[in-house]
């Protein structure tokens, strides 16, 4: 974003010199303060600058703005430099996009996506730039990372000058608006999924909650609609890999993402007792594609999410999340053929199995469900300290590190699947009345190809009918989440030209039929974006294509 360092000139009594003073090395404002602060907008801006400055291997570029217009960075770093996606899919290599700051009261992953930018362009990390291209967004909730105050997370360890907030300017999670795309954040993030469509995406957080031993936990896809080679590459292969090298490299435990509930799956107290652990089991969080992780794994991209463990004191959760992301990285950089391989054939069987008919069914309800085996999961305790500066309480993780044996219920399955359709049609009269058009200008931000009948056709339909509907009392994110009963009728219906239809065979099927089908538990009906019109007796307003012969489209 700006030009490099200019030459300085010394003037002396003799003749004129002039000696190129390479940039130094940029430091966060973390490092800065001996991570008794974190760093501000301002001073990641300029850090990215800096970054820039210092190495051709580095550009950036804004990939959208905040609620109170913020410019989102992103640093682009590989070896040559790029500046377009074009110029990235022409290296052949994988594109792996590290998020941070989505919640800006967990600012681990912000410092530690700087001190890796850093590395990687002037430092130990630069090899791995000549393997794969790293794209970078260190501050993603911007306006909330400039809401800091002592009275954040009070309980977690540091830094002690305080942090942002966990909402947005709006007062929304992004991590709660992948689908239904409310905040220009979350829009700004999805557009630059689809301009550089990255193999490989890691989330950053930071957790609390229960009093286990690992320095940073880890979660892969976990909704049962990702296609099942994505999720066994990550759960078989990438994942158990980048825990043994965290761990031996770096000295940082790590282990799936999960707390502590009973096996009826109610809250169970933060702390274990080793001696007697009674039906604890270890749970993870949610399979639904409103959290950013398992939204890309029905783009059919392979994702991380990782919590650093919030009773760690500041410093060591950005080191282990540094650690950690570079392990991935170096994971990535060594498999990245493959990688590209994987995804290349899961978006073409996605595609192509719409078309003919043969794709998998896909879930509508799902349960959780336990690896097949007990594991050991470390447990441990926590002690008070105080904040010097606020005086306010915080928890530290004590190192009496124990081993419990206990179910992991780490996964999900779909309790009831229907068939993916061939496609979704639109008829035209709703696009004229404007029912759809907050579904339809959605969509098409999400990326889903939307196509146009050319002519009158005779379309083999399934209707779903409307037999009940049930809807939250309190708003949640700002919306009512809905939730339809009902069944389905198959009929033939003559759809006028200019009704629109989304085909299910696109690379983006699954994600299409997670948005809109009338049963989804996390789609357009979920959130209000399809809304008007939904009663008892009444037709859900988008119909299934069933029939094989193809449709005339513009």
């Amino acid at each position: 974003m700006r030009f490099p360092a200019t030459l300085v000139l010394l003037l002396t009594l003799g003749p004129a010199v002039t000696i190129a003073q390479p940039p130094a090395a940029p430091r966060t404002h973390a490092e800065i303060t001996n991570f008794e602060e974190t760093t501000s907008y301002a001073d990641v801006l300029r850090f990215v600058n800096d970054v820039v400055e210092a190495s051709p291997l580095a550009r950036s570029e804004r990939f959208g703005a905040s609620e109170e217009d913020r410019v989102l960075p992103l640093l682009m770093l590989s070896d040559p430099g790029i500046v377009t996606p074009a110029e990235a899919r022409k290296l052949g290599r994988p594109i792996v996009l590290v998020m941070a700051n989505i919640h800006a009261g967990e600012v681990e992953g912000k410092e530690a996506a700087l001190m890796l930018a850093r590395r990687l362009t002037t430092g130990d990390l630069q090899p791995l730039l000549t393997q794969a291209v790293v794209l970078i967004a260190p501050i993603y909730n911007a306006d909330g990372n400039e809401r800091v105050s002592l009275d954040n997370r009070r309980a977690q360890n540091g830094p002690v000058g305080g942090v942002g907030t966990r909402e947005n300017a709006k007062g929304l999670d992004l991590n709660r608006d992948f689908m239904k795309l409310d905040s220009a954040e979350a829009r700004s993030l999805v557009g630059l999924l689809n301009r550089w469509d990255p193999h490989v995406i890691v989330d950053l957080h930071t957790t609390n909650g229960s009093y286990h031993a690992y320095h940073l936990t880890y979660a892969p896809p976990l909704n049962p609609n990702t296609d099942p080679r994505l999720t066994a590459f990550a759960r078989e292969r990438l994942l158990p890999t980048v825990r043994q090298t965290t761990e031996q490299r770096h000295g940082v435990r790590t282990y799936y993402y999960g707390n502590f509930t009973t096996e009826a799956g109610t809250p169970h107290p933060p702390l274990v007792d080793p001696a007697r652990p009674g039906d604890v089991v270890w749970r993870t969080f949610d399979h639904r594609p409103r959290f950013g992780t398992n939204y890309a794994g029905l783009r059919n991209r392979l994702a991380v999410l990782s919590e650093a463990y919030s009773y760690v004191d500041f410093a060591r959760r950005v080191r282990s999340t540094e650690a950690f992301v570079e392990e991935v990285l170096r994971y990535v950089a060594a498999h990245g053929k493959e990688i590209q391989t994987l995804i290349a054939q899961v978006d073409r069987d996605t595609a192509d199995g719409a078309r003919a008919g043969t794709h998998a069914p896909l879930g509508v309800e799902f349960v959780g469900e336990a690896l097949p085996d007990p594991v050991e999961i470390l447990v441990s305790d926590v002690r008070t300290t105080v904040n010097p500066r606020s005086g306010h309480e915080m928890r530290e993780m004590t190192e009496q590190v124990s081993p419990v044996r206990m179910k992991d219920y780490g996964l999900f399955g779909a309790a009831r699947t229907v068939p993916m359709p061939r496609g979704w049609l639109i008829p035209g009269p709703s696009v004229a009345n404007g029912r759809l058009t907050l579904a339809l200008e959605r969509l098409r931000v999400h990326g889903v190809v939307i196509e146009e009948l050319a002519a009158d056709a005779t379309v083999e339909v399934e209707r779903f009918f409307i037999e009940g509907i049930t809807r939250a009392e309190r708003p949640f994110q700002g919306r009512y989440e809905t939730r339809l009963r009902g069944r389905m009728d198959a009929a033939r219906f003559l759809a006028p030209a200019g009704s629109l239809f989304v085909p299910a065979g696109q690379p983006l099927g699954r994600l299409a039929f997670y948005l809109l089908e009338a049963e989804s538990d996390d789609g357009f009906v979920t959130w209000n974006v399809i809304d008007d019109g939904l009663a008892a007796g009444e037709t859900y307003p988008i119909y299934r294509v069933t029939n094989a012969t193809p449709l005339k489209l513009k």
